[in-house]
């Protein structure tokens, strides 16, 4: 595996899956895989889970780990081509990167969309830049339109928990405070698409997905009705990409609550985190013995140490010709 964005990138779920249950049974097996290789994640933009977990899975694969915030740890950098660099901004990215590549094996790139211009958001273009100029593997640790290592452990979450062969899922839009990208909302369609399971997202008027994304996938506008024998809910806040970036409705009765999840089969819960209480999801349900946000976290390690896994092995391979 040299890039990892989107489903096609992992190849077979059900392998993929294996390779996630071994890595999570047994997280130091492949220790020598990683042995005097270097994962280097670079983020534009803030982390938790993301920072941690791709570090933890690092280790477990026996890498050395280097951390970088591009916009505390070095130069601001240049991202447009044929501009004159008379600004605050010292270095070009396509010099950058090759540098970075030199320095590590795997690179790791975060990096939301600025809402400033949609086309530009989605055409990927500080992620491509990482893939097109490297020379190393690039994992997408969350970009402007995709965040496909959440939605891999997403997809192992569902699968440790469900009951039934082919549960029913929901992608709930619920209300917040603030603008966010639909790099979550995004990959888990994307990722649920191909899995076993009955997708439905309901959201409010205005809050559609990108039509590449929502190809295909049952809207309900319904949240009520949506929730109706559902197996897990899904909550998660996006911007408008209609009318790009926008904050159109900020309405509570979005809010996961109590009486919504009484509609379900029962349903976990889940959300990506961090999660505003009481504007995404009450307190109750988030508190609840159904709610496995904990867990689907946890999962960030296995989906990333089954990517970096695979990354090690094509180098391998590589290295051998």
């Amino acid at each position: 595996m040299k890039r990892f964005l989107t489903p096609d990138d992992i190849g077979s779920f059900s392998k993929a899956l294996e390779d996630a249950r071994n890595a999570k049974n047994n997280p130091y097996a492949d220790q020598a895989l990683g042995r005097n290789k270097t994962l280097l994640l670079l983020f534009f933009n803030s982390s938790l889970r993301t920072r941690l977990s791709s570090q933890r899975a690092g280790f477990n694969l026996g890498m050395n780990v280097i951390v970088m915030d591009i916009n505390k740890d070095g130069w601001q950098l240049e991202t447009e081509f044929g501009v004159v660099m008379n600004g605050d901004k010292p270095e070009h990215i396509r010099e950058a990167v090759p540098v970075m590549g030199r320095y590590c094996d795997i690179i790791g790139v975060r990096s939301f969309a600025k809402f400033e211009n949609k086309e530009e958001d989605y055409s990927e273009k500080i992620l491509n830049q990482f893939i097109e100029l490297s020379g190393v593997p690039v994992i997408s640790l969350e970009s402007a339109t995709r965040h496909p290592l959440q939605a891999f452990a997403d997809l192992f979450t569902i699968e440790e928990y469900k009951t039934v062969e082919r549960p029913k899922v929901v992608l709930t839009w619920a209300p917040h405070p603030k603008a966010l990208p639909q790099a979550v909302p995004n990959s888990f369609v994307e990722w649920m698409k191909v899995a076993n399971v009955d997708l439905v997202v309901t959201h409010p008027k205005g809050y559609d997905l990108a039509p590449e994304f929502m190809d295909g996938v049952k809207y309900e506008p319904d949240q009520r009705k949506a929730f109706e024998g559902a197996d897990f809910i899904y909550a998660k806040n996006w911007a408008s990409y209609s009318d790009y970036g926008k904050i159109l409705s900020t309405d509570r009765s979005w809010t996961v609550d109590e009486e919504k999840m009484a509609l379900t089969n029962n349903a976990k819960f889940m959300h990506c985190l961090p999660v505003r209480r009481n504007m995404i999801v009450t307190d109750g349900v988030i508190e609840s013995p159904n709610s496995i946000v904990i867990d689907e976290a946890a999962n960030r390690v296995v989906s990333a140490q089954v990517v970096l896994k695979r990354m090690l092995q094509y180098i391998a391979e590589e290295e051998d010709l």
